[in-house]
């Protein structure tokens, strides 16, 4: 038997494990790349859904704002005029006792129709007269004790207050009743006078 005859031979590795390995290096390339694509599919995902939730929130905020304006505008306008129906009281009021019944007349209708164009604007004088008293609807500039009157009762009203639908748009400037004082008893009005006298007798 001749050398080569004798010679062993070396295993060879199978030919489908060395084409394994190249198909498992460029799988994992694809699947790292395809974590890539998902991740950025996802990021822009997100901005697109908060772009999207900041456009729908700036249709509601925008016409809100708008409105918001044009009623901050409208009252503005409509506050500058209530100083006009001021002066036109006043001077009924002045002039109700006079016998210049033509001047009174006219400026009652003047009155009215400031009234009338406030009313078409939704505009409303508040009525406050014996009502309680309101901080919200209400300006107290007087605190007075009333015989026969519970307390935090409107006695008069200093100056007219107006509502815009169910805003206040100027309150009711008005004079409030007060509890009245309590008198203090008889027993009560001795007891400071016998401490008193117990406080000097210490001083002794």
């Amino acid at each position: 038997m001749t050398d080569e005859d004798m010679k062993i031979e070396e295993p060879q590795p199978p030919e489908n494990e060395e084409a394994k390995a190249p198909d498992e290096e460029s799988a994992k390339l694809q699947q790292q790349e395809l974590t890539t694509v998902r991740k950025e599919r996802d990021e822009l995902l997100g901005r697109l859904q908060r772009v999207s939730a900041d456009y729908a929130n700036f249709q509601k905020r925008v016409p809100k704002q708008i409105n918001d304006s044009v009623a901050y505008e409208r009252d503005r306008i409509l506050r500058s005029l209530l100083p006009i129906l001021d002066n036109l009281e006043h001077t009924l009021k002045a002039h109700s006792a006079e016998s210049s019944d033509a001047v009174v007349r006219g400026v009652e209708i003047i009155y009215g129709h400031v009234l009338d164009i406030l009313k078409s604007h939704g505009v409303s004088q508040m009525q406050a007269m014996g009502e309680p008293f309101d901080p919200a609807h209400h300006e107290a500039m007087l605190i007075r004790e009333e015989p026969g009157k519970p307390a935090n009762i409107v006695l008069e009203e200093v100056q007219k207050g107006y509502m815009t639908n169910d805003r206040v748009l100027r309150p009711t400037r008005v004079v409030v009743s007060k509890a009245p004082a309590l008198q203090p008893s008889q027993g009560q009005d001795r007891e400071p006078e016998k401490e008193s006298l117990e406080e000097g007798q210490d001083v002794e």
